[in-house]
C-alpha cells in the first residue's frame, strides 16, 4: 500500500502490530520519552510528507499520558507535511463523560474531541462508543466501528447453545440515549432470540443499588452484552440477578474490558462461565489473574477500515460482516 504510514502510541503496542501486519506493513519509527519533570517528548523517525499517516492510541492504562502523548503525535505529523492524519483510538478516553447531568458537570468527551481537532486531526477511527452522539462533537469525518460481527462470530463458534439464549442488557438507562440498548436488540435479531434488560438504580457513580430484572431467562443461557466494564459491580450483580431467576448458564460480551480496581476479584468470585472481552484495551496481564477472561481479537476490523479508509472505499460493510 503506497504513500501510507502507521505509528502506534504506546498505550497497545501489540494491537498495533496486529493491525500493521494484516495490511502487510511495518510500524512507523517513533520514539516517545518522558523528560525528568514528567513531560511528553515524541520524535517521528521518518518522513510523513505527502503521506496517509495513521496513528493508533487506545484510551486506558495511563489515559491522560497516553491521550497528551497521541495529541503531540497528530500535531508531530501534521506540521511535517503528512496529507492526512488519521486518529485510529479503539477505546475512546473520557466516553463516559458525554453530556451534562448535573449543575457544573463537564462534558469532557467533547473537550476531547476539540482537542483531536486542534492537534490537527482529519479523520477518526474509533470502536463502540459509549453513546453514539459523540461523532457529533466532530467537526472532522468519524468512522465508528462496530464489535457486534465478531461478538456474533464467537457466540456461534462458542456457545453450543446458542439458538436457546436470551440476551442480557445490563443497563436499561441505555435505551434512553439509544446506546447499549440497541446494540443488544441488534444481536438478539440477528441470532433470532430473545433479548431482556436489567434496569439499575445507583446510589452514586459505580456503585449499584438494586436491580430488576425485565424478561425471561429461566432454563436458558444468558448472555449479557455492555460496550465496556470497569469495576465489574454491575454485571457482577447483574449475573447473580440471572442465575436467581434460573438461567443455567451466563456469560459476559464487552467490547472495553477496563477492569479497574476490585473488578478482576470480583469476576473471579462470580458465577460467569467466561466474561469475553475484545482487545481494543490489552488484557495480557488481567487473563494472568483471572482464567474466566477471554480475548476476541478486532485488529482485522480496524485493519480493513484503514485500507478502505486510504483506499476511499466505504467501511459501512464492516458494519455487518467480520473480514478474514
Amino acid at each position: 500500500m503506497p504513500n501510507i504510514k502507521i505509528f502506534s502510541g504506546s498505550s497497545h503496542q501489540d494491537l498495533s502490530q496486529k493491525i500493521a501486519d494484516r495490511l502487510g506493513l511495518e510500524l512507523g519509527k517513533v520514539v516517545t520519552k518522558k523528560f525528568s519533570n514528567q513531560e511528553t517528548c515524541v520524535e517521528i523517525g521518518e518522513s510523513v510528507r505527502g503521506e496517509d499517516v495513521y496513528i493508533v492510541q487506545s484510551g486506558c492504562g495511563e489515559i491522560n499520558d497516553n491521550l497528551m502523548e497521541l495529541l503531540i503525535m497528530i500535531n508531530a505529523c501534521k506540521i511535517a507535511s503528512a496529507s492526512r492524519v488519521t486518529a485510529v483510538i479503539p477505546c475512546f478516553p473520557y466516553a463516559r463523560q458525554d453530556k451534562k447531568d448535573k449543575s457544573r458537570a463537564p462534558i469532557s468527551a467533547k473537550l476531547v474531541a476539540n482537542m483531536l481537532s486542534v492537534a490537527g486531526a482529519d479523520h477518526i477511527i474509533t470502536m463502540d462508543l459509549h453513546a453514539s452522539q459523540i461523532q457529533g462533537f466532530f467537526d472532522i469525518p468519524v468512522d465508528n466501528l462496530y464489535a457486534e460481527p465478531a461478538v456474533l462470530k464467537w457466540i456461534r463458534e462458542n456457545i453450543s447453545e446458542w439458538r436457546n439464549c436470551t440476551i442480557v442488557s445490563p443497563d436499561a438507562g441505555g435505551a434512553k440515549s439509544g446506546g447499549i440498548f440497541s446494540k443488544v436488540t441488534s444481536i438478539a435479531d440477528r441470532l433470532n432470540v430473545d433479548f431482556a434488560l436489567i434496569h439499575k438504580e445507583r446510589k452514586k457513580a459505580n456503585e449499584v443499588d438494586r436491580m430488576v430484572l425485565v424478561g425471561d431467562v429461566k432454563d436458558r443461557v444468558a448472555i449479557l452484552v455492555d460496550d465496556m466494564a470497569d469495576t465489574c459491580g454491575t454485571i457482577c450483580h447483574a449475573a447473580d440477578k440471572l442465575l436467581s431467576a434460573g438461567a443455567t448458564r451466563v456469560y459476559a460480551i464487552l467490547t472495553h474490558g477496563i477492569f479497574s480496581g476490585p473488578a478482576i476479584s470480583r469476576i473471579n468470585n462470580a458465577c460467569f462461565e467466561a466474561v469475553v472481552v475484545t482487545n481494543t484495551i490489552p488484557q495480557e496481564d488481567k487473563m494472568k489473574h483471572c482464567s474466566k477472561i477471554q480475548v476476541i481479537d478486532i485488529s482485522m476490523i480496524l485493519a480493513e477500515a484503514i485500507r478502505r479508509t486510504h483506499n476511499g472505499e466505504s467501511v459501512s460493510y464492516l458494519f455487518s460482516h467480520v473480514p478474514l
